[in-house]
């Protein structure tokens, strides 16, 4: 697993004004591809309310490490398992047409890894939106 952050995403409760206040402070250039979720690009990465958190067992942040291809994921979330992770969601498609899956650390928060087609990776790390 490469060293870096990708995206960090908060659990919302009200998607609209989460992103009212964060737009509010300066923020520009959201992109809310359904009522569930907004990113933003921060530079290198990429900040992400999403209010559908709480489905996916993160205890109101969820991290992500993006990486350059489908089949990557499956075996960052090896390596993490054979660290001491806990798998929290395999590896599989998405709707969204990436591939995604999850990973807790021994203190329980979690990583999603995903390939997204539709974002890039820069030879540094640095995903685009």
């Amino acid at each position: 697993m490469e060293q870096r952050i990708s995206v960090v995403t908060l659990g919302v409760s009200d998607l609209a004004r989460a992103r009212a206040f964060y737009e509010a402070l300066g923020w520009r250039g959201a992109k809310q591809p359904d009522d569930e979720v907004c990113f933003f690009q921060t530079g290198g990465m990429v900040f992400g309310l999403w209010t559908a958190l709480g489905g996916h067992g993160a205890p109101g942040v969820e991290l992500a490490h993006n990486v350059r291809s489908p089949a990557e994921v499956a075996v960052v979330l090896a390596e993490a398992e054979r660290a001491g992770g806990t798998i929290k969601r395999h590896c599989a498609v998405a709707e969204w047409g990436g591939t995604t899956g999850a990973f807790a650390d021994p203190d329980g928060y979690v990583w999603e890894v995903a390939h997204n087609p539709g974002w890039g990776l820069d030879d540094e790390g640095r995903v685009t939106m």
